[in-house]
């Protein structure tokens, strides 16, 4: 067993590193012995299989932040983006009559 008790930080750092890149070259091996059964498997019943390989670093929806559109005037710290469902104080609001736009956020 390898003692991390000794090793001063840039040590550490250094192992981790190479730790994760052993483990990414030990994944991509695998992923690609597991595409090859599976291709061989297709081809054993006369199919072809076409694998996407996806990347890990690009998400399929960009995470942007919406600005908010309404604020409720009775507490300014209650927004909403005019998103999905209206929250409860701007439903109260509208159930009593007002309209949406009176609570517009200028910019």
């Amino acid at each position: 067993m390898l003692d991390l008790n000794s090793k001063s930080p840039e040590e550490l750092v250094a192992f981790i590193n190479e730790a994760k890149s052993q483990l990414a070259a030990k994944q991509n091996s695998k992923r690609k012995e597991v595409i090859a059964q599976i291709k061989e498997l297709a081809a054993s019943i006369g199919v072809t299989v076409e694998i996407q390989e996806s990347d890990k670093n690009t998400s399929k929806r960009s995470s942007s932040i919406v600005p908010a559109k309404y604020r409720d005037p009775s507490n300014s710290s209650n927004v909403w983006t005019g998103r999905g469902l209206a929250p409860k104080w701007m439903k109260a609001l509208l159930d009593a009559g007002h309209s949406k736009d009176e609570f517009l956020i200028s910019n």
